[in-house]
């Protein structure tokens, strides 16, 4: 890993079924992380929903990845000295090419069935566990996910979970 930066091990991952992201977020641990989506707002509101939100990931010690930069602009992630290289996998061969291109942390998805991908195959605890024998990147699960499931991966080589619904406001 290129980074000696410390990782979140909670994360939320914005959308609009998790209501207000700043209100979600100010109930999180300080110093958790943030993945920016909300991806179906105008390009102003997109930007000053994400400027808020970034104000408050800043003043609580957290970080914040643009899942998608903005079109005819980039914007900065918040809280890096040195921006990760964060991608979401499916499955071992998305793993290993993951590893290949030299991420810093993936999101490893769908670990339990998500209203993000209805009726879609999630992993399980035991898939999970196949998946990530011999990874060597930290792995944030996602997908279904909330404290109560996290406790039921435990063991796994995971860093930490991801989520939408388990913050929603």
């Amino acid at each position: 890993m290129r980074r000696r930066q410390t990782l979140p091990h909670l994360w939320l991952i914005t959308d609009p079924r998790g209501g207000n992201p700043v209100e979600a977020y100010k109930r999180m641990p300080r110093g958790s992380g943030v993945v920016f989506r909300h991806f179906e707002l105008k390009p102003r509101k997109r930007a000053a929903l994400f400027e808020r939100l970034g104000a408050e990931v800043r003043r609580r010690g957290g970080i914040m990845l643009l899942a998608e930069p903005p079109h005819g602009g980039a914007w900065q992630a918040v809280g890096f000295n040195d921006e990760p290289r964060a991608i979401t996998v499916h499955n071992r061969r998305e793993l290993v090419a993951a590893q290949r291109l030299g991420a810093d942390l993936v999101f490893v998805a769908p670990v339990f069935a998500t209203r993000s991908h209805p009726g879609a195959r999630s992993l399980g605890v035991v898939g999970l566990g196949l998946m990530l024998a011999g990874n060597r990147i930290p792995a944030i699960a996602l997908g279904g996910m909330n404290a109560a499931k996290f406790r039921k991966l435990n063991g796994l080589k995971l860093h930490g979970w991801a989520a939408i619904d388990a913050f929603k406001t």
